[in-house]
């Protein structure tokens, strides 16, 4: 910006002489070095100084100020501490005496506008005052204070108006027209009595009141406007203030920046010439230095594109510019007590965050803009099986329906395969009603069903499968897992053994899917949700061979399980720990998103959140096992691609929404701290990443989902809600490895068909949580009087981080409530045609089709 030059210094300054670490707020005085100090630092930029008070060593200023030739304007703080106002106004009156360049006393400083004095306890103080001193006496008071009690004016030798054009919510461009009107105001109704504007400034740096924007360049611009339109009118005026003030924390958000020079006595913006920020060019080289620092690693990638590339670095170039604000906020911003411990919680939180938002971008450039997978086993690829070696599927099963068991033997015995054997293990399930109708039917099916009972077996599942290891036929080459509600398809073996010829390759990974999504809307939602880990996020991790195992639909060369240990219980996930194990080894894994085999799913929301708790608890634990062997020197044979995509992944999800939960709780315990005791909220560079993080996650599920998942919009909202809801599940799960070393295993329930049976509500904490943050949003929007951006940025924010709660409660009243059946949506559907003129009723609609 460009602005009228100061030809000469401003006319006069308040002045604080107070060093950076010292708070006259709490009795601190400053010293006679450091008012010196002080007062050479602005005798090059003013004719005069205006002190506030005179106690605390204040009444030396005017007598070192002359040393300089300044003149002063000596100030008497009175508030209701009546022997300090005393010792104030006694130290005043001798400055005023001993000192010929004290041009005047203000005594009390806003003292009305405070109701710290009647009027009329002022004006008796200011006749006191001028019965016992020669030069001109006043008080200083906000303009309309003046305007409203003319008798004050009467008794004052010269009216010392405030005019603060930020307080008023005044726009920038406007401020110095609104003050010289409201100079001619007050000369039109006090005709003939001497007006000084006795405090005038504009904030470096702070929140926005209404229209009024503070800013490095406005200051500099508002201010040097002033002083030139000043002069030429002869209008006396003194700016607020000298220095900035770090201890003004209590001033709001700009209570530290009204001065002219910084808190180091540093000019803040030059008196000629044009106006630029000062540390914009240090900021804008960092930023750009960090662009390229995160976009160097970019090229590292195989098969990239141009489009690809772009994506990527552009968000890597976003984050480097963020980081150089950050930085800039942090050296030119008085960051002091409960900010500065707020301010670098903050920071901690959002960089993985960050982080997380950049392995999104990856992934969503990856597959949007991409080269198609390479590694993905695909139907249309398979070749018929030059040998057919041994393969021993093992079904492990605790207290599951005997019905749906049958169902998943049934799938077994269809295989297309001619050399397998099936291995059913019933662990701790003392219940005869559970086993023997399953012992019987092995007979049933043959030699190749093998029916094994443990009715004591330490070591949950994985001690179950390494009991079946032990009774596996000795020829058996490859295991195959499957759990006890999966009907596969027979051509499961016959399309994937084949990649076993390859003698590296240690696991075979077909994804999981269900049968029983048309129960209800909640199943159609959770089964959505499951496919899109199967079909975006493993298919990308496929490609650097570091696919998640699961403990289903998988199959496992034997050598490699013997050799990277065989079923472990030292984590409640033994399908992925196990798998870990093998491709730490060195092993080759393959995965294909062709369905092979169909369960079924959680029966109600809280075994949906039973289930994610537990995987998101084994993957602590996983963490915990493995982190050391994902270091570079971690005595694996882990490729740096694997040690990445292992990495990443788990910060993704585990703390992504471990932390996401955090910060969502700690926002919400902030806001009685700023409804209540006015605290500011978080500024915009740690709000503004927040919703920045949340619009990447909904264009990355949005965009993935439709560019990898066969479903409908409709479906796709449903998985979104299921996704977001049990984000304070695993949370609590994450919460829960730091306090629980072991939690026993804990099975899903599934099978029961007990669709009306009565439940409990299962997201009571999560509906608390996200109606927290939703009052809490609106009461904040509400109360924002002056449409501070920051409040309306931090109420938005609040309302964004309640969606993965909300999401929870609605699915937990959906859950028991007729909406959730199709049925219902069906007979809504009938009746609403029916309403249509011309319209036949239709009935008998059949419910999956109304879906689709």
């Amino acid at each position: 910006m460009t602005a009228p030059s100061v030809t000469d210094r401003f006319q006069s300054m308040s002045f604080a002489p107070y060093g950076r670490d010292t708070n006259p707020d709490k009795g601190e005085a400053t010293t006679e070095a450091q008012i010196r100090a002080d007062v050479e630092a602005v005798a090059p930029y003013t004719r005069a100084v205006r002190t506030y008070a005179s106690t605390g060593n204040l009444d030396l200023v005017a007598k070192i100020a002359a040393e300089k030739g300044l003149k002063t304007t000596v100030g008497a703080w009175l508030d209701e501490d009546e022997d300090r106002n005393a010792r104030e106004i006694a130290n005043a009156i001798d400055a005023a005496k001993k000192n010929s360049n004290v041009v005047g006393i203000v005594v009390g400083n806003e003292s009305i506008l405070r109701a710290e004095r009647t009027p009329e306890q002022l004006i008796e103080t200011i006749r006191r005052v001028k019965r016992e001193t020669n030069v001109p006496v006043t008080t200083g008071e906000t303009w309309d204070v003046w305007l409203d009690h003319p008798e004050l004016v009467s008794a004052v030798d010269y009216i010392a108006a405030h005019m603060l054009p930020y307080w008023e919510g005044i726009p920038p461009e406007q401020v110095v027209d609104h003050v010289i009107s409201i100079y001619d105001r007050l000369r039109a109704a006090y005709p003939g009595k001497r007006i000084v504007i006795a405090e005038f400034g504009w904030p470096s740096q702070g929140y926005n009141r209404d229209n009024a924007m503070p800013g490095e360049v406005e200051q500099a611009k508002i201010i040097r406007e002033f002083a030139a339109r000043a002069d030429a009118l002869g209008i006396e005026y003194n700016l607020i203030e000298a220095f900035d003030a770090p201890w003004k924390s209590f001033e709001g958000s700009v209570g530290q920046y009204w001065g002219v020079l910084d808190a180091d006595r540093e000019l803040k913006f030059p008196l000629s010439g044009p106006i630029t920020p000062s540390t914009y060019t240090a900021t804008a080289a960092i930023a750009l230095l960090l662009g390229i620092a995160f976009a160097l690693p970019v090229f590292r990638f195989a098969r990239l594109t141009m489009t690809q590339a772009t994506v990527m670095v552009g968000a890597g170039a976003l984050v480097g510019a963020w980081i150089a604000t950050v930085t800039d906020h942090w050296l030119t911003h008085y960051v002091v007590g409960g900010n500065k411990v707020t301010f670098i919680v903050s920071l901690v939180l959002l960089v993985p965050l960050v982080v997380v938002m950049l392995y999104r971008v990856e992934e969503l450039a990856t597959i949007a803009f991409g080269r198609s997978p390479r590694r993905l086993l695909r139907r249309a690829d398979a070749v018929a099986p030059s040998r057919t070696p041994k393969v021993s599927i093992h079904i492990p099963a605790y207290k599951e329906p005997p019905e749906m068991l049958k169902q998943t033997l049934d799938g077994v015995a269809r295989l297309n395969w001619p050399n397998f054997e099936c291995l059913v293990i019933i662990n701790n399930t003392p219940d005869p009603a559970f086993w023997e109708p399953i012992e019987a039917y092995c007979r049933e099916l043959g030699d190749r069903f093998k029916f094994i009972n443990l009715p004591k077996v330490e070591g949950f599942k994985a001690g179950a499968l390494r009991q079946a290891m032990l009774q596996t036929a000795p020829d058996a080459e490859i295991i195959g897992i499957i759990d006890a509600d999966y009907v596969v398809d027979p051509n499961w073996l016959m399309e994937l053994v084949p990649s076993f010829e390859d003698p590296t390759v240690g696991i075979v990974q077909a994804p999981q899917d269900h049968r029983d999504a048309n129960r209800s809307l909640l199943h159609e939602a959770m089964n959505t949700e499951y496919a899109g880990f199967f079909d975006i996020g493993m298919v990308q991790r496929n490609e650097h061979d570091a696919i998640v195992v699961h403990g289903t639909m998988c199959l496992m060369r034997r050598a490699a399980m013997v050799e990277a240990g065989d079923w472990s219980s030292d984590t409640i996930c033994e399908d992925t720990d196990l798998g870990l194990a093998i491709v730490e080894r060195g092993w080759k894994s393959h995965y294909t998103n062709e369905r092979y085999g169909w369960g079924l799913l959680p029966d109600d929301f809280a075994s949906f959140k039973k289930q994610r708790h537990r995987w998101a608890y084994g993957g602590m634990q996983i963490i915990k096992k493995h982190w050391r062997r994902m270091l570079p020197n971690g005595g694996t044979r882990l490729t740096p691609a694997q040690r990445r995509e292992f990495s990443i992944g788990w910060v993704s999800w585990l703390g992504s929404e471990s932390i996401g939960a955090l910060v969502a709780v700690l926002s919400l315990l902030w806001v009685p701290l700023v409804l209540g005791l006015g605290i500011a909220v978080p500024q915009r560079i740690l709000t503004v990443p927040i919703l920045f993080c949340f619009g990447i996650y909904v264009l990355h599920f949005i965009a993935l989902y439709r560019l990898r998942v066969a479903t409908t919009p409709v479906r796709m909202l449903g998985a979104a809600f299921a996704a977001m809801a049990v984000q304070f599940t695993v949370a609590k799960a994450v919460y829960d490895s730091f306090r629980y070393k072991d939690l026993a295993f804990a099975r899903t329930a599934k099978g029961s068909w007990l669709a009306d049976a009565a439940r409990a509500f299962p997201a009571l904490p999560e509906a608390i949580i996200g109606a927290g943050l939703l009052v809490a949003a609106i009461s904040l929007r509400m109360t924002n009087w002056h449409a501070v951006v920051e409040v309306d940025l931090f109420a938005f924010a609040l309302a964004v981080q309640s969606l993965p709660f909300l999401a929870a409660a609605g699915i937990g009243w959906l859950e028991g409530s007729p909406l959730n059946l199709f049925s219902t949506w069906a007979s809504l559907r009938a009746r609403a045609l029916a309403l249509l003129p011309g319209r036949v009723p239709q009935a008998d609609v059949v419910p999956e089709k109304i879906v689709s």
